[in-house]
């Protein structure tokens, strides 16, 4: 008898959830057809194989910005994280083909360390996590610079790397199918095992999930440490897609990360998120910039434009698109007058 009354409610449940990932795929539809009528040649193949390893590059350092704000954080360091990723892949590789594995482990250990940092900071010790990131950020953009003085930053990456990022696999490029294989496993462990449910958990009500044992603390302080490989990870591919990464190289995944987490319909207070919505809002986001490039926008319009989009995710996000199919919902259900009547005629009598 209870099963047909928890049918609904449970298809009610997925339909409110899901429907906070929808407008990324409504927008990239979109910009498909914008870029069709305004701008084709941003859709030849020649243009979309260019593209989509950057796409994914973005896209998993977005997915390393959702895990922090899944539990209810917020990371700034991003851009001194990747730079200095980048530039050890110079410093430590020097141009030979075998230093890419040490110089692959010292990156991703260099990357840990900062995001243990922020970690403790603010899992640890309560601190905001505006401020330690953003103080951490710059730290280590210093570190990075005194770093590069001592390098010739102009020098490649070994050419190892950069040979293995431009292998094409169906046509893409191998960064874009490591992204492909990124998003699902982060997915996967989200999904499927106890320890991710746990982050949607302890992003969702935190104190709730410290009263049954969850060490929240923990949890925080491994958020900020999975980010940063994934950030080390995205910096490792950019470095070997752009052969001569510089100090400055993280600078523009400032913002860019924070904005397809947001367009891809996670709950900024944290909690609910989509690594595959994620991932394809990074893909979104620099297809953007191509259309707008191939249009011959000028820098100034291109970044206003830029804004006005995320600005307009922000609009439309996740939290706000729940609220509006919970209204929704809530309106279709609402008993007429005539319903209310019969009801209360009874009790009248």
């Amino acid at each position: 008898m209870t099963t047909p009354r928890q049918q609904p409610s449970s298809a009610l449940t997925s339909l409110v959830v899901g429907s906070r990932f929808v407008p990324v795929y409504i927008a990239l539809a979109l910009l498909v057809v914008v870029a069709w009528i305004w701008a084709p040649q941003a859709l030849s193949s020649i243009s979309l194989r260019a593209i989509a390893p950057y796409g994914a590059v973005l896209g998993i350092a977005a997915l390393g910005q959702m895990i922090v704000i899944m539990i209810g954080g917020i990371d700034l360091s991003v851009p001194g994280t990747m730079s200095l990723a980048a530039v050890i892949m110079i410093g430590v590789g020097h141009g030979a083909d075998e230093n890419i594995g040490k110089a692959m482990v010292i990156a991703f250990a260099a990357a840990a360390v900062v995001g243990l940092a922020n970690g403790l900071l603010i899992g640890g010790l309560k601190l905001n996590p505006l401020i330690v990131t953003l103080a951490a950020g710059s730290i280590v953009t210093g570190v990075v610079f005194r770093y590069a003085e001592k390098i010739t930053v102009q020098n490649p990456v070994p050419e190892g790397l950069t040979d293995w990022v431009a292998k094409r696999y169906f046509g893409l490029g191998a960064v874009f199918w490591i992204g492909i294989a990124v998003t699902v496993i982060v997915s996967v462990i989200l999904r499927y095992t106890v320890a991710g449910r746990r982050f949607q958990a302890i992003g969702a009500n935190p104190v709730a999930a410290n009263v049954v044992g969850v060490r929240v603390n923990w949890y925080q302080i491994m958020a900020y440490v999975f980010a940063a490989l994934l950030y080390a990870a995205a910096a490792i591919a950019l470095a070997g897609l752009l052969r001569r990464p510089g100090a400055s190289v993280g600078n523009e995944y400032l913002l860019a990360p924070i904005a397809a987490v947001v367009i891809g319909g996670a709950s900024l207070t944290g909690g609910l998120a989509s690594p595959f919505s994620t991932f394809t809002a990074g893909l979104f986001l620099i297809g953007l910039r191509q259309m707008m490039l191939t249009m011959g926008l000028p820098t100034a319009l291109q970044n206003v434009a830029f804004g006005l989009v995320i600005i307009a995710g922000m609009l439309v996000s996740g939290d706000r698109i729940t609220k509006g199919v919970e209204q929704l919902l809530r309106e279709r259900r609402r008993p007429t007058r005539t319903e209310v009547e019969e009801i209360l005629t009874p009790m009248n009598q």
